[in-house]
């Protein structure tokens, strides 16, 4: 057996013993439902990886346009997504994550949802006019530019952008690969106070689709932070995009 065969979840062949092939409710819809049921009970659990349509349809004599449809149907609903190379599997629940002065890292542990770093790249560079006037430095200054993909139980989550002044040139790639940015912040006696952020939304360039497993030039969400220290200092200053299937903010809002 293959190992791509071995990673794959078989559904089971009782899920569809009562499909009424010859009633009024399109064959489509009542295998949509019967795969949604055996996620909401967790016959499929988060990240389970399906069969092929073609396999689906032999298995359980049905035509691959049915098969084809009811994923659709279930992608549209953002139970099931598409990862080209990797095929279909079951979304895993979102990263609900409360606009806190929090780094995406300890909100990550603190939901048990196991962070991985993959460092994308380290470098020391001159500030453009942009960065300098966010951190308060002269143009030009050097600069710890890091590039980072945030990924939870293996998964893609997030490409994440830092630029943090010089002094802290100093985080090595096993550092940055090991621990979250504000945790290295920390140890170093650095105390996040206050922070300015902004959300919104756009296209993902195509390394950003690549990256996070969507399709090319697909929504992402967006977060612009500029964090600062006890004293007032910028210490940070952060772009980073997260997939939209499995990342959402939670904001309170209170009537003055």
């Amino acid at each position: 057996m293959s190992q791509d065969t071995a990673e794959q979840t078989q559904l089971p062949p009782e899920l569809f013993m009562d499909i009424d092939r010859s009633g009024p409710v399109p064959l489509y819809f009542q295998v949509a439902q019967r795969i949604e049921q055996a996620i909401s009970d967790g016959t499929l659990p988060p990240g389970a990886r399906l069969e092929n349509e073609i396999a689906l349809g032999e298995r359980f004599g049905l035509s691959r346009p049915t098969v084809r449809r009811a994923m659709q149907d279930l992608v549209d609903k953002g139970l099931l997504v598409r990862r080209r190379g990797i095929g279909t599997q079951v979304v895993r629940r979102p990263v609900t994550r409360k606009v806190e002065l929090t780094s995406l890292y300890d909100d990550l542990e603190r939901s048990d949802k196991h962070p991985q770093t993959t460092l994308l790249s380290r470098l020391i560079v001159d500030a453009d006019d942009h960065v300098a006037d966010v951190l308060s430095i002269p143009p030009r200054s050097s600069v710890l530019h890091v590039l980072r993909l945030r990924l939870t139980d293996g998964v893609p989550l997030a490409v994440l952008e830092n630029f943090l002044p010089g002094e802290y040139a100093d985080f090595s790639e096993d550092d940055l690969t090991r621990r979250g940015l504000y945790q290295l912040m920390r140890a170093r006696g650095t105390l996040i106070s206050v922070a300015q952020q902004r959300i919104g939304a756009r296209a993902a360039t195509s390394k950003e689709s690549r990256l996070l497993g969507i399709k090319d030039h697909g929504a992402v969400l967006t977060m612009e932070r500029t964090a600062y220290d006890n004293n007032g200092r910028a210490v940070e200053y952060g772009r980073h995009c997260y997939r939209p299937d499995l990342y959402d903010f939670e904001i309170t809002l209170v009537d003055k």
